[in-house]
Protein backbone atom coordinates (compact mmCIF):
# COMPACT_ATOMS: atom_id res chain seq x y z
CA UNK A 1 0.00 0.00 0.00
CA UNK A 2 1.42 3.37 -1.05
CA UNK A 3 2.02 5.91 1.70
CA UNK A 4 0.59 9.34 0.92
CA UNK A 5 2.84 12.18 2.01
CA UNK A 6 1.61 15.39 3.63
CA UNK A 7 2.03 17.44 0.45
CA UNK A 8 -0.21 14.98 -1.44
CA UNK A 9 -2.81 15.16 1.35
CA UNK A 10 -2.85 18.96 1.11
CA UNK A 11 -3.17 18.78 -2.69
CA UNK A 12 -6.13 16.41 -2.26
CA UNK A 13 -7.68 18.86 0.22
CA UNK A 14 -7.24 21.70 -2.28
CA UNK A 15 -8.86 19.55 -4.96
CA UNK A 16 -11.83 18.94 -2.63
CA UNK A 17 -12.08 22.69 -1.96
CA UNK A 18 -11.85 23.48 -5.68
CA UNK A 19 -14.71 21.03 -6.31
CA UNK A 20 -16.73 22.31 -3.31
CA UNK A 21 -16.90 18.66 -2.20
CA UNK A 22 -18.18 19.18 1.34
CA UNK A 23 -18.10 15.51 2.31
CA UNK A 24 -14.53 15.01 1.11
CA UNK A 25 -13.45 18.25 2.82
CA UNK A 26 -15.05 17.10 6.08
CA UNK A 27 -13.53 13.62 5.80
CA UNK A 28 -10.07 15.12 5.35
CA UNK A 29 -10.26 17.38 8.42
CA UNK A 30 -9.20 16.20 11.87
CA UNK A 31 -12.00 16.22 14.45
CA UNK A 32 -10.19 19.05 16.26
CA UNK A 33 -9.43 20.91 13.01
CA UNK A 34 -8.51 24.59 13.38
CA UNK A 35 -9.17 27.15 10.64
CA UNK A 36 -7.70 30.64 10.84
CA UNK A 37 -8.94 33.19 8.31
CA UNK A 38 -6.97 36.09 6.85
CA UNK A 39 -8.31 38.43 9.54
CA UNK A 40 -7.11 36.18 12.34
CA UNK A 41 -10.54 34.69 13.13
CA UNK A 42 -10.16 31.20 14.60
CA UNK A 43 -12.71 28.42 14.14
CA UNK A 44 -12.31 25.04 15.79
CA UNK A 45 -13.85 21.66 15.04
CA UNK A 46 -14.65 19.64 11.95
CA UNK A 47 -18.42 20.23 12.17
CA UNK A 48 -17.97 23.99 12.67
CA UNK A 49 -15.82 24.17 9.55
CA UNK A 50 -18.07 21.88 7.54
CA UNK A 51 -20.88 24.39 8.12
CA UNK A 52 -18.45 27.25 7.45
CA UNK A 53 -17.47 25.81 4.07
CA UNK A 54 -21.13 25.26 3.16
CA UNK A 55 -21.80 28.96 3.86
CA UNK A 56 -18.66 30.07 2.01
CA UNK A 57 -19.51 28.04 -1.09
CA UNK A 58 -23.00 29.55 -1.00
CA UNK A 59 -21.36 33.00 -1.29
CA UNK A 60 -18.56 31.93 -3.67
CA UNK A 61 -19.70 28.73 -5.44
CA UNK A 62 -16.77 28.81 -7.87
CA UNK A 63 -14.06 29.41 -5.24
CA UNK A 64 -10.71 28.03 -6.38
CA UNK A 65 -7.20 27.74 -5.03
CA UNK A 66 -4.48 27.91 -7.64
CA UNK A 67 -1.32 26.42 -6.13
CA UNK A 68 1.79 27.82 -7.80
CA UNK A 69 4.43 26.68 -5.30
CA UNK A 70 4.33 24.24 -2.38
CA UNK A 71 6.86 23.66 0.37
CA UNK A 72 6.90 20.97 3.02
CA UNK A 73 8.64 20.71 6.37
CA UNK A 74 7.63 17.61 8.33
CA UNK A 75 3.92 18.04 9.15
CA UNK A 76 3.68 21.63 7.87
CA UNK A 77 2.93 22.40 4.23
CA UNK A 78 3.01 25.91 2.72
CA UNK A 79 1.01 26.67 -0.39
CA UNK A 80 1.54 29.84 -2.42
CA UNK A 81 -0.60 31.01 -5.30
CA UNK A 82 -3.99 32.59 -5.89
CA UNK A 83 -7.54 32.42 -4.60
CA UNK A 84 -10.43 33.26 -6.87
CA UNK A 85 -14.19 33.18 -6.99
CA UNK A 86 -17.35 35.05 -7.89
CA UNK A 87 -19.91 36.32 -5.40
CA UNK A 88 -23.02 34.16 -5.86
CA UNK A 89 -21.46 33.02 -9.16
CA UNK A 90 -21.80 36.51 -10.70
CA UNK A 91 -18.82 36.88 -13.06
CA UNK A 92 -19.08 40.69 -12.73
CA UNK A 93 -18.24 40.26 -9.04
CA UNK A 94 -15.15 38.09 -9.51
CA UNK A 95 -11.88 38.24 -7.59
CA UNK A 96 -8.46 36.67 -8.10
CA UNK A 97 -5.95 37.57 -5.41
CA UNK A 98 -2.49 36.42 -4.35
CA UNK A 99 -2.79 34.15 -1.33
CA UNK A 100 -0.91 31.59 0.72
CA UNK A 101 -1.98 28.82 3.06
CA UNK A 102 -0.39 27.01 5.96
CA UNK A 103 -1.50 23.44 6.51
CA UNK A 104 -0.54 21.13 9.33
CA UNK A 105 -1.18 17.45 8.70
CA UNK A 106 -1.48 14.99 11.59
CA UNK A 107 -2.22 11.30 11.12
CA UNK A 108 -3.27 11.86 7.51
CA UNK A 109 -5.82 14.60 8.33
CA UNK A 110 -5.75 18.38 8.00
CA UNK A 111 -5.33 19.56 11.60
CA UNK A 112 -4.70 23.25 10.83
CA UNK A 113 -5.61 25.37 7.78
CA UNK A 114 -4.67 29.04 7.75
CA UNK A 115 -5.08 31.52 4.92
CA UNK A 116 -2.99 34.62 4.33
CA UNK A 117 -4.26 37.17 1.82
CA UNK A 118 -5.29 40.76 1.37
CA UNK A 119 -9.10 40.83 1.30
CA UNK A 120 -9.78 44.43 0.15
CA UNK A 121 -10.89 43.27 -3.30
CA UNK A 122 -13.35 40.79 -1.79
CA UNK A 123 -14.62 43.37 0.70
CA UNK A 124 -15.34 45.80 -2.17
CA UNK A 125 -17.43 43.12 -3.87
CA UNK A 126 -19.38 42.45 -0.68
CA UNK A 127 -19.91 46.18 0.02
CA UNK A 128 -21.81 46.48 -3.27
CA UNK A 129 -24.39 43.98 -2.02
Amino acid sequence: MKTVNNKEIVLQFIEALNNADIEKIANMMADDHVFIDSGGGKYTGKETMKQGWIAYFDMFPDYKIEAVDITQNDSTVGVFGYASGSFKGNKNKHFRIPASWKAVVKKGKIKHWQVYCETKEIEKILERE
